[in-house]
């Protein structure tokens, strides 16, 4: 029998989902009091599934994998499983529906001057001029630049092309095109055909030059952090509007406030921050050429289905002894 933790609040049906992998599963729930592992907590599973916190490895001495209830893994970076030999994968592609369609809203909200609305009706008149304050851009001929060519660039890349969307993508090996990580059926874009062009990730400030849009998917690492930095702003047309879903880090803020005021950029529209909540004082709220939203990009009330789809069809791979999906790279992060 294989020993199995899980520290999700998963209900019923969904342990009933994993536990129908296969029999010879002894499964065990429990729920992190306060997100942490307990100091007197010991477990024998061999596999975790992970909802915040990962044990010291003394506590947890069969253990030879862990999945995470998350895409991103920046934040085990510090613990001793990050730097053991243990199997760590993720729920890459958990959110790569919602999240596209987040970004893809975005645009189309800043491109139709959605705000304008909004702000016309708490008047109760309309503009004087209603084209200088309401025409469009259109979006058929412009370019879509997207940072970072996983489940999430690729299921937006999916999206924005019947828009008529010339579409430009970064990746860490621009040479594997193939989509290597998890995805559900009739989402993405598997083969990597759809980009016009694909970059590799040094040429990040040559693809900005000429997009129109610029959508930010990429995960937190080392070579990541504030790579959107004043260099990188100043590489952008001054029309252009940039997203960032990833993570705040990955935006130099200081920056990116004194581009927006000085007009490197048109806009940006931002899920994520350096800190987050958003702080009170933070310049972003009084730009009246920034979209912001409290990190809910990802939110989606199937998240825990398709977290256990996921999950479920690693947990057949790891029992059958074939490779697993969304297996992280240390060496690069994610």
């Amino acid at each position: 029998m294989k020993h199995l933790l899980i520290t999700a609040p998963f209900p019923s049906h969904l342990i009933d989902k994993i536990r129908a992998v296969s029999t010879g599963l002894t499964i065990e729930q429990r729920t992190l009091p306060n997100g942490r592992w307990p100091d007197d907590w010991t477990t024998e599973a061999e596999i975790y599934y992970a909802l915040g916190a990962v044990p010291p490895l003394t506590k947890a001495p069969n253990l030879q994998w862990v999945q995470t209830h998350y895409a991103g893994v920046d934040s085990l970076e510090s613990s001793e499983l990050w730097h053991s030999d243990l199997l760590i994968t993720t729920a890459s592609g958990v959110h790569a529906a919602n999240m596209a369609q987040y970004a893809l809203t975005q645009i189309l909200a800043w491109a139709h001057r959605v705000p304008n609305w909004f702000a016309y009706k708490q008047t109760k008149t309309w503009a004087k001029n209603r084209w200088d304050t309401f025409v469009p851009q259109e979006l058929r001929g412009k370019t879509l630049g997207i940072l970072g060519y996983g489940s999430i660039g690729r299921e937006l890349a999916r999206l924005a092309k019947p828009f008529g969307l010339k579409i430009l993508v970064t990746k860490q090996d621009a040479r594997q095109l193939n989509d290597t990580g998890f995805a559900f059926p009739g989402q993405g874009d598997p083969n990597g055909d759809l980009p016009d062009r694909i970059y590799p990730s040094e040429a990040t400030r040559s693809m900005l030059a000429e997009c129109d849009f610029v959508v930010i998917t990429l995960p937190l690492t080392e070579r990541t952090r504030h790579l959107i930095d004043e260099e990188m702003l100043k590489a952008m047309k001054p029309a252009a509007f940039l997203v960032n879903i990833g993570r705040g880090a990955i935006v130099n803020e200081a920056d990116l406030v004194r581009g927006l005021k000085k007009g490197w950029l048109a806009g940006a529209g931002l899920d994520v921050f350096e800190e987050e909540p958003l702080p009170e004082d933070s310049p972003l709220w009084q730009l009246e050429n920034v979209l912001l939203t409290p990190h809910i990009s990802g939110f989606t009330p199937h998240y825990d289905d398709r977290a256990t789809d996921i999950f479920a069809e690693n947990l057949r791979r790891y029992l059958a002894g074939e490779p697993l999906l969304n297996q992280v790279n240390r060496a690069i992060g994610y």
